[in-house]
Parts: C-alpha cells; structure tokens; sequence
C-alpha cells in the first residue's frame, strides 16, 4: 500500500508543463525563463510564462541558464581563510551586494595555498558563474600567478566578470587596500604616544599584504627618527603572534614599549601570550594590530588596529565587478588608526 503511494506521487513540473499552461513553444517558455544572449521574448509572453511557472512550482535548472547566457546567476568569492574575520568580513559584504543584484552568493577557501586558489578558479570556469571575486594576498615565488592569470582571462573572454581583493599586480579590476600607507600612520600614532621601542611580528616577506604593512610601519619609524624596531617573523595567525611572543618574553620583562603585529588576529595571540607571560597587554607592553575586526573593541584591553571597512570592500569589489565599466582598473581603500587602550599613551 505504502508502495502504491509513492507510485502515485506528482512528478515535477517539467519545462513542457509550463509551455503548454502559458500557450507557447518550449523554445519560448526556455527563452522567457533562462534568458537569452540572441533572441527577445516578448513581454506579454514572458508574463505568461512566469505566471504558469509560478502556478505549477516549476524552478528553471542553472545549467539551461549557463547554456542560454553563458553564465548561471551566481557569484563566486575565493578567499584564503574563511576563520580569519578578515575575510568572512569582505564575504557579508560579497554576500549583500550579490543578493542585492539577484545573484546567488557561493564561498570557496583556497587554505592559504596558490595552488588550490588555481584549483577552484578552473573549476568555476565549468560552473560558469557571472562573477569570480579572488580575495588574499599574492604570494610572491608561488609560480600560479601566470596560468591563473590565463584562467579568469579565458573566462573574461566569454563575459565573466573578475575582480581582485588584493594588489595591484595581475591584469584585472582591483579593490587594492592601502597597507602600507596604514603601517606608516600607525607608526606615525604610536610615536606621538610615547612609544619608541618595538617588536613588529610579520609573516614571511613573501606574502605581500604582510610585507606592504610591516614595511609601510618601518618606513613610519624612519620618518619619525625613531630606532630600527625589532622584526620577529612568524606565521600570519593567532598561533603565530602566540608563540612569536612567548619567545620575545621567554628572558623575562618585555624589553620593547609595544608589540606590533600586521594583522589583528597575531595582535589576539599576542595579548594571550602576555598575559600568559604574567603581563598585563597595555599596562606592561602595548599591542596593535591590523583590521579593525569585529572583535578588537570587545578586548581587554581594547585593542589598537589600523580599520579597513572590510564589508564594505566586499561590495565594493561586487559592484566593480557588475559595474558598467569592467575595466575600471583600481578602486583603492583608504585606511585609518584607532587608538584604544591597548596603547595608552606612555
């Protein structure tokens, strides 16, 4: 009996469904519903169409559309790390703009690693998505720079769209933050706090973002004539900043006025470490970071950060991305520093 049920259960509303409800071709009703890169609908059919659609509860398949328009309604972001608020930040941002513009939103992680980056970015060129957004740092000596390079332009050339969340060093549009410039501000704060000896924890000079930071704070001290500052390098997480900093405290009382870290995430480790140490993170040595992620005012101490708006670097990375000039080459981000009381003037 139970058997017999199932055999009669309604089958899916199919495609001939909906162009025999609306009184047209199939061609047509397809055209109506997936769109079309050669051929025009006319309205009173696209209405009718829907209508019929929407009375049967049929949902048009994203490989029709992909082969009606050449790409499916979706927008793909590739980010690096999706634990580091840094980017789930700029993907809130992807996501709002997208669904804002009837796209569907999808996230990939490349682990921090080129190859798997390269990896995902040929295989969303067979998902044919309107959109691909590549978010994270270029790695210098990676040797993936070129080939992906030839990847999103063949999927440029069909009418993809790309935008990078990075700097300004492969041939597409480019949401590049000023790292450097932000580095040499927090510098140029820390000085005028009374600040004049420090640790600056940096990951590998290899990862650009790192590097433009670390150097854009040197520069700062060098400007202000303030002593080469110690750099200890480390890796670009919260373990990093942890165990760069326990080594740092391992001879006993901090011997720096602060600790600098080029993102906030080292900046948390750091603070664990201090206190760990037997410390007090500002009261014994200052800490900064690097952000302004959603966590830095909740700190105890608040923490110190140079503020990227990284939500909004997500939508603006999408709306170059659907813009009506693709090729406009660079929208470049500002920064700013927020002094808080992981830094209390000396």
């Amino acid at each position: 009996m139970e058997a017999g049920r199932r055999g009669k259960q309604k089958a899916a509303p199919t495609l001939h469904d909906v162009a025999r409800q609306a009184g047209v071709s199939v061609a047509t009703a397809s055209r109506a519903l997936n769109g079309s890169s050669t051929r025009t609908v006319r309205p009173e059919y696209i209405s009718r169409v829907v209508a019929a659609a929407e009375r049967l509860g049929y949902q048009p398949h994203l490989s029709a559309q992909a082969i009606a328009l050449g790409s499916t309604p979706t927008a793909a972001l590739v980010v690096s790390d999706i634990d580091d608020p840094y980017f789930s930040s700029i993907a809130s941002g992807v996501i709002v703009a997208a669904q804002a513009h009837a796209l569907i939103p999808t996230v990939a992680v490349a682990d921090r690693s080129p190859a798997r980056e390269l990896q995902i970015v040929r295989t969303l060129r067979g998902q044919r998505p309107r959109v691909i957004i590549v978010a994270g740092s270029r790695i210098d000596g990676a040797g993936t720079d070129t080939t992906l390079d030839d990847e999103l332009q063949a999927y440029q050339a069909v009418g993809g769209r790309v935008v990078m969340v990075s700097q300004e060093s492969l041939r597409f549009p480019t949401v590049a933050i000023d790292n450097a410039g932000g580095g040499r501000q927090l510098a140029s704060a820390l000085v005028s706090r009374g600040y004049r000896r420090f640790a600056v924890l940096s990951a590998a000079r290899k990862i650009r973002t790192s590097r433009d930071r670390c150097d854009g704070f040197l520069a700062g001290l060098r400007e202000a004539g303030m002593p080469e500052p110690l750099v200890v390098e480390t890796r670009f997480t919260r373990d990093g900043g942890y165990e760069a900093t326990r080594r740092l405290l391992d001879g006993g009382p901090p011997t720096v006025d602060a600790i600098v870290t080029v993102n906030d995430v080292m900046a948390i480790g750091a603070m664990t470490a201090i206190r760990d140490a037997g410390f007090t993170p500002g009261r014994d040595v200052g800490v900064a970071g690097f952000d302004d992620i959603s966590w830095c005012a909740d700190l105890d101490p608040a923490l110190t950060t140079v503020a990227i708006p990284l939500h909004q670097v997500g939508v603006m990375a999408m709306e170059l991305a659907l813009g009506d000039d693709p090729q406009q080459p660079v929208i470049r981000v500002p920064t700013s520093v927020i002094l808080r009381d992981s830094t209390p003037s000396r």
